[in-house]
């Protein structure tokens, strides 16, 4: 099973943009407070959202808001221009 639920604020404004076909993406970076952690530290997570969550998050969110979000981590991986297989999460 792959599934993951954070809660944490909004590192910066959402960014919103489309797909050839129209599909609403929104991009954003929550900071999510480790709770281990006796410094007060936070785990910066990137995240994207589809369709119409992308678009309610990009109007009704900014930098600071704190947010709940359910959902999975995916993988992917590229070859960059030195020919390395780069991962991205």
């Amino acid at each position: 099973m792959n599934t993951v639920t954070l809660i944490g604020r909004f590192a910066r404004d959402p960014e919103l943009r489309y797909s050839q076909n129209g599909t609403a993406i929104c991009s954003f970076t929550l900071a999510v407070r480790n709770p281990f952690s006796k410094e007060n530290e936070a785990d910066f997570i990137r995240c994207v959202a589809w369709g119409k969550a992308a678009e309610l998050v990009a109007e009704k969110h900014e930098k600071g808001n704190m947010i709940g979000v359910d959902g999975r981590i995916a993988t992917r991986s590229y070859e960059n221009n030195e020919g390395n297989k780069v991962y991205v999460a």
